[in-house]
């Protein structure tokens, strides 16, 4: 794949490299494709071209929800290298584990001879057989939260093939990964990977991946509608409900990288959960009027449309739903006035 490298990889550019990946390859292949072709190199979040950075996660979901799990994962890992000041490890290819469930904790310490190592469980490791590096979260032995950087061909790391059972999402391999006293480097200071302002900007970039996803549900049912002999109305309807819920969406989203480049640094707390909020109620939307309007025809007899509703409802699980909402809503309530003036 020979494609001239630009300063930043936009929608354009980033679709003709995705028009030429092989789909018979996995979406590790695909990544480390897309790597070497500069096609991971977007706009960094609050820059002044988030809007841009996002349209090329979406364009990602779009193509292939299983790729953008990953392409999103590597791409947040480069921005938060940049903004904490981790290793540059060029062509390398990231993940970004920071799952933290009760029965599964890793923890860092110091070994004799005063090298960083971390040992324990990590669950939710996309892509673990593929990625050559991974930022994953740790807790020191005064019980902080520490980022830090591993390579994973290191001595000591055991790629399971544990923890996943799931049909949608499948092609991600979100294994379990064990360390054993595996050298690593610390991001950050500790606490400062939740701590820091780029933890929000990359929570709504997530939202833009599920937006790809449900715009590539919605293309499905406008494509059958624009040509089928004669109206139906039904299905019709189905069209304009899934035009309310893509475009107001998409409003959200654009509204939302504005005010987070026009303050760079500031907390996006509030906004970032109203979009990633927003997005999930519109995906989730889109995806039952398309498979109504379309019914068992594609879900059955078309691999890609079936995988995609597949996928969707697995990555959107992301969302913390109505521990969200209430966090929103908490936040709402610091407020003397509500917020939604025209």
């Amino acid at each position: 794949m020979k494609i001239d490298r630009l300063p930043y990889a936009s929608a354009h550019t980033l679709e003709e490299a995705l028009i030429r990946l092989d789909p018979q390859q996995s979406p590790g292949v695909q990544l480390a494709q897309l790597i070497a072709a500069g096609q991971d190199q977007l706009p960094m979040p609050a820059s002044g071209l988030t809007l841009q950075r996002w349209q090329c996660l979406a364009k990602v979901a779009h193509h292939d929800l299983t790729l953008a799990k990953l392409y999103e994962s590597h791409t947040d890992a480069l921005a938060i290298l940049a903004e904490l000041g981790g290793p540059a490890v060029p062509g390398a290819s990231w993940g970004v584990w920071c799952a933290e469930p009760p029965d599964a904790v890793v923890t860092l310490r110091h070994n004799d001879a005063g090298q960083t190592v971390i040992s324990g469980r990590k669950q939710w490791c996309s892509g673990a057989a593929t990625l050559s590096h991974a930022l994953v979260s740790c807790q020191d032995d005064r019980g902080e939260r520490m980022l830090v950087a591993v390579a994973l061909r290191d001595p000591g790391v055991t790629i399971t093939n544990e923890g996943w059972h799931a049909v949608g999402m499948a092609a991600t391999a979100s294994v379990d990964v064990l360390f054993d006293d595996v050298p690593a480097i610390p991001v950050g200071a500790p606490g400062e990977y939740l701590s820091r302002p780029g933890f929000w900007y990359g929570g709504a970039g997530i939202a833009a991946c599920w937006y790809g996803a449900a715009q590539a549900l919605g293309d499905y049912l406008h494509e059958a509608a624009r040509v089928q002999p004669k109206p139906e109305p039904h299905r019709l309807a189905h069209l304009g409900e899934t035009d309310i819920a893509l475009s107001a969406a998409a409003a959200l989203l654009r509204a939302t990288a504005a005010a987070i480049d026009r303050a760079p640094g500031a907390y996006a707390g509030r906004i970032a959960m109203r979009a990633r909020l927003a997005v999930e109620v519109a995906a989730t939307e889109v995806l039952r009027h398309v498979s109504r309007a379309l019914g068992a025809g594609p879900l059955c007899r078309d691999a890609r449309f079936a995988r995609l509703a597949a996928d969707l409802p697995v990555f959107l699980r992301q969302s913390h739903a109505e521990r969200d909402l209430a966090t929103l809503g908490s936040l709402l309530t610091q407020q003397e006035e509500a917020p939604w003036a025209l």
